[in-house]
């Protein structure tokens, strides 16, 4: 996906360490393994990240999810019945077209699965599904026209989610939480970024005139978008526009990871400005964070694979997934009904 990465901000934010003295104990492993226990305890619900891992395997499976293609249409029936299969109380498909910037008619699908609907204070957990159809960050330029698997620009957010999907229908939440598929995020042009942004994320600028199944009267208190959620080594800083216009949640979030032990992963510090699905939901009148990695240890901004046909199973990790899919499950679980 072809997004808006300003520059970054190398400012740290540092934050206190958790200690345990265990007296006379001098073993590591049994240190290892109180701090273990005692992180579980914490732990609400039941993520498994080797259940995320197969959600994305199964979508990868299908090939690339460019809108139009075949892939794309047996995709958007495996989601459709998937989130029906693990207890979504109410479901809806909304179909439409939308032009990309080449002139290209496309076939959207977004999905909306809702859980608890009758409860008033809702959360909505974001994801898109589809696929870039060109690997345009490739260097050999003889496959630049290729399509890109996308199992980590695509199919990792989706993963975690249908994971998380399967625990909120064993033990429902406090709060309704409705969980959005967005099609045809990855079909923007690269060529400019500040002047582009109306490119990309189009599923997403369609559902928000339409809003199903919302109206302007009982919109989700915030949203969570996780994009780009299931790379190796992965490290989440915060990005520019979700501290901005959802500081709430943010920092929320990263202060679950930390509680979590999942600071590795979450770093309380700044990253880049990225144009994603979540400036547009945030415009709608749903303010809503990023989770996406904007500060790779490698390239400094995002994920070697990104746009390239590297983005496969092959760099998928289940620590990562575990980390995201703990720690927006224990928000979810920690919210309260009005």
């Amino acid at each position: 996906m072809e997004k808006l990465f300003s520059s970054l901000v190398t400012g740290v934010l540092l934050s206190g360490l958790f200690s345990c003295s265990f007296g006379n104990r001098t073993s590591a492993g049994a240190a290892n393994e109180s701090r273990e226990d005692s992180v579980k305890t914490l732990v609400l619900g039941e993520f498994s990240a080797d259940s995320a891992y197969t959600f994305i395997e199964k979508q990868v499976a299908f090939g690339p999810r460019v809108p139009g293609t075949p892939e794309h249409e047996a995709c958007a029936e495996y989601l459709v019945s998937e989130l029906k299969r693990l207890g979504a109380d109410t479901m809806y498909v909304q179909k439409g077209e939308v032009t990309a910037f080449d002139g290209t008619v496309l076939p959207i699908t977004n999905i909306i699965a809702s859980f608890c609907p009758g409860n008033l204070r809702r959360i909505l957990l974001v994801a898109h599904w589809d696929t870039r159809p060109w690997a345009d960050n490739e260097t050999n330029a003889e496959n630049r026209a290729k399509p890109v698997l996308g199992a980590n620009d695509g199919a990792s957010g989706v993963g975690v989610l249908l994971e998380i999907a399967r625990n909120l229908a064993a033990h429902k939440p406090n709060v309704g939480v409705d969980i959005l598929f967005v099609d045809a995020e990855d079909y923007g042009d690269n060529s400019g970024f500040n002047e582009k942004k109306e490119t990309w994320c189009l599923g997403t600028q369609y559902w928000t005139k339409h809003m199903t199944p919302y109206s302007m009267d009982n919109l989700p208190v915030y949203g969570v978008l996780l994009d780009m959620v299931g790379g190796k080594d992965a490290r989440f800083h915060y990005e520019h526009f979700s501290k901005e216009n959802a500081a709430g949640i943010t920092f929320k979030l990263w202060s679950e990871a930390k509680l979590l032990k999942h600071d590795d992963v979450f770093v309380r510090a700044m990253g880049g400005a990225v144009t994603d699905d979540h400036l547009f939901l945030t415009d709608a009148g749903i303010p809503t964070t990023d989770v996406i990695e904007t500060v790779n240890q490698e390239t400094g901004s995002f994920p070697p694979t990104w746009h390239t046909l590297n983005d496969n199973m092959d760099n998928i990790s289940r620590h990562t997934l575990k980390a995201v899919g703990e720690t927006v499950l224990n928000v979810i679980y920690k919210e309260k009904a009005y």
